[in-house]
């Protein structure tokens, strides 16, 4: 399997396995500052290089704590971050932007946490619907001709937006969710990233660590831990939802690996492009995911979990 890749229109080479830092500052119950430094730095010791943050993490703490543990290191590692999800002072949610001078401003704001001069691949967290995306693109083209930005990249867009984003400035990733329960970009999203050289990145590729099969039910989530609020994390989904995890087992006992490391086995294997991004505060976690890259699935092995998974998953993504 290979495990390196160069994200598509751009010189910046990654690993197929990054490290999602989102929980590292909200979302996931408790989180711990120096236990987060000390797994990001871990990964660099691994060889990991491929860091995803976004503005809206922690409302600009996550970019903090990344500027914190790389101070003077960004030529270490391929830092990815994002605009678009408006947070107010105390975290509130306030919409979408895509508004050319806000995308200046959001780029401005997000250098200054994280204490760099430009951000190697800057994606639009979502699209606003008020702002036309060959506008946004636009705006997001002017930071790389100022030497901001490196490379851009959209998140959660259907494929005639990706083309038209792509005509205006060529897009280097795009970022979705896909895991094994998650799979609607195989429709049409992977045949359009091919055709126009895009990386695709694939988020929650455990499921929001469902898949890990430590979840049994809601009463191993933290009060306060946003999965309490999503529909596929309901009594009733995750008893369903779990003859995932049946299914990932079964195979996974027959390798000798963990059921993380053969979902995102399955992922790697969909192509050689396609890189994707767990995440976690705990390095023996981070360990663990960096272990699929040593799995590799036969067409027998693809077949058997193509075979046995539920046809669909039991409550929306968000």
């Amino acid at each position: 399997m290979n495990t390196n890749t160069t994200i598509g229109h751009s010189n910046l080479k990654i690993n197929r396995i990054g490290l999602g830092c989102m929980g590292m500052s909200e979302f996931y119950g408790s989180f711990d500052e120096q236990e987060s430094i000390q797994t990001l730095h871990k990964a660099v010791e691994l060889g990991v290089n491929f860091l995803d943050t976004a503005d809206m993490y922690g409302s600009g703490a996550n970019e903090e704590l990344l500027g914190k543990a790389f101070q003077g290191r960004w030529d270490e590692v391929v830092l990815a971050t994002k605009f678009g999800i408006m947070r107010g002072p105390k975290g509130e949610f306030l919409g979408m932007s895509g508004k050319p001078d806000y995308i200046r401003q959001a780029a401005e704001a997000s250098l200054k946490r994280l204490g760099t001069e430009v951000i190697d691949l800057y994606y639009m967290h979502r699209k606003d619907p008020e702002v036309e995306i060959e506008e946004i693109v636009g705006a997001m083209a002017e930071l790389v001709q100022q030497g901001k930005v490196k490379a851009v990249g959209l998140s959660e867009v259907d494929p005639e937006t990706l083309r038209r984003a792509h005509a205006v400035h060529p897009i280097s990733a795009l970022q979705t969710e896909y895991s094994l329960w998650s799979r609607d970009p195989e429709q049409d999203l992977f045949a359009t990233c091919q055709e126009l050289g895009i990386t695709f990145v694939a988020y929650s590729p455990l499921g929001r660590g469902f898949l890990r099969g430590a979840i049994q039910s809601r009463a191993d989530l933290e009060p306060g831990d946003f999965r309490l609020n999503n529909p596929r994390f309901t009594d009733e989904a995750i008893q369903q939802n779990l003859k995932f995890v049946e299914v990932i087992e079964e195979l996974a006992q027959s390798k000798g690996v963990t059921k993380a490391q053969m979902a995102l086995a399955w992922i790697l294997q969909q192509n050689n492009e396609i890189t994707t991004i767990p995440g976690t505060r705990k390095i023996h976690r981070l360990e663990e995911n960096l272990g699929a890259l040593r799995v590799e699935l036969s067409a027998a092995d693809l077949a058997v979990i193509e075979e046995n998974l539920p046809k669909e998953t039991v409550g929306e993504r968000y």
